[in-house]
């Protein structure tokens, strides 16, 4: 996309296709490459999209076509594993269960940088034979480790990116999905790095007119709290640079259970904030791994509340005295509670 001009680029690009976008995406008065801004009359934009459709939705209300969006949550939640599954539906045009999905099938293009070949292999295949059947609108890529051709780049920037838009192509897809954010750091700065990832984004994402879903992590949070836009790695920044976000959380009542809350949306009003979150199971269906839709709930019926926190945590001092082999009246000294208290607990744990 930004080779070095003086260098090959590695993948030819179809003029004829290009062209072919440009002539789907017309703008009166533009220069052509020649500008670096597309200028017209308010007017005229409303008019240039009055007889355009409204954008169809990738997966349900949390995506919709040509928007850039970002998948948050803590380690081992299941962010991959919901992100195959939706790159899944989406190439067959068959919605997750219990969610909607308008948009035709299309080409989806998976950049994996979380899971080993063997891993993705263990997650689609029963008993070791009976392996998932992908459509063949799914693609996925890795990085090749032999490739040699960062040094034809001025920056690794302009190599992602070139090599990024490229894959998309040979790929024909309109829908890109990355796992995850912090493996293509720009920048020895981590925020900086991200910033500059979603604003190359937003730059393929305009020029094909695809939708792209980005993966990213949360730091440790207060299981306390719902879920917000400061729960994100690198919080505001980045939620300012993308269409959509949404959340996955670990219910702290029912263990296994998670669910999806929309933290940022652009194309629809808010239909699953914490008062109506989507909940899940994570299940694998014969060589399926996926989430499994078992209702909504409010975010606050699945948060660990202070009473329950601090029980929680006074549960595990009363444990670790236990096993010093000191006494219950001494336990309730050491920790201010009254001795009947301290034997209860005592009595559950050995039970």
């Amino acid at each position: 996309m930004f080779p070095n001009p003086n260098h090959e680029n590695p993948i030819k690009v179809s003029k004829q296709k290009l062209t072919a976008w440009q002539r789907e995406h017309p703008y009166p008065g533009h220069k052509g490459r020649e500008a670096g801004f597309i200028l017209q009359s308010a007017a005229k934009w409303l008019k240039s999209t009055a007889n355009k459709a409204a954008p169809n939705m990738l997966f349900d209300n949390f995506w919709f076509e040509k928007e850039l969006c970002i998948m948050f949550a803590d380690t081992n939640t299941g962010k991959s594993v919901l992100a195959v599954q939706i790159a899944d539906s989406i190439s067959r045009g068959v919605p997750v269960n219990g969610l909607e999905l308008t948009a035709r099938p299309c080409g989806v293009l998976y950049f994996d940088y979380e899971l080993t070949d063997e891993q993705f292999h263990t997650r689609f295949t029963r008993k070791g034979k009976d392996t998932y059947q992908f459509d063949k609108r799914f693609s996925r890529a890795v990085t090749n480790p032999l490739a040699d051709k960062m040094h034809r780049f001025g920056s690794y920037q302009q190599y992602i990116e070139n090599e990024i838009e490229n894959a998309l192509l040979t790929a024909n897809a309109k829908v890109l999905i990355i796992d995850n954010i912090s493996c293509l750091n720009f920048d020895t700065h981590a925020l900086t790095g991200a910033i500059n990832l979603l604003r190359s984004l937003h730059t393929i994402k305009n020029k094909y007119g695809i939708s792209i879903l980005v993966l990213a992590h949360t730091p440790k949070r207060n299981p306390t709290k719902p879920i917000s836009r400061n729960d994100l790695q690198g919080s505001k920044m980045l939620i300012n640079f993308c269409d959509s976000a949404f959340a996955i959380g670990e219910s702290r009542v029912v263990p296994g259970l998670r669910y999806l809350k929309q933290i940022k949306q652009r194309s629809t009003i808010q239909q699953y904030g914490a008062e109506n979150v989507c909940l899940f199971h994570l299940h694998k269906q014969g060589n399926f791994l996926q989430f499994i839709f078992t209702g909504r709930a409010a975010e606050s019926a699945h948060l660990l509340t202070g009473s329950r926190q601090y029980h929680k945590s006074i549960g595990h001092e009363v444990e670790a005295l236990s096993r010093q082999q000191l006494s219950i009246r001494q336990i309730a000294f050491k920790l201010n509670l009254a001795p009947a208290t301290v034997g209860r607990m005592v009595k559950r744990m050995n039970t």
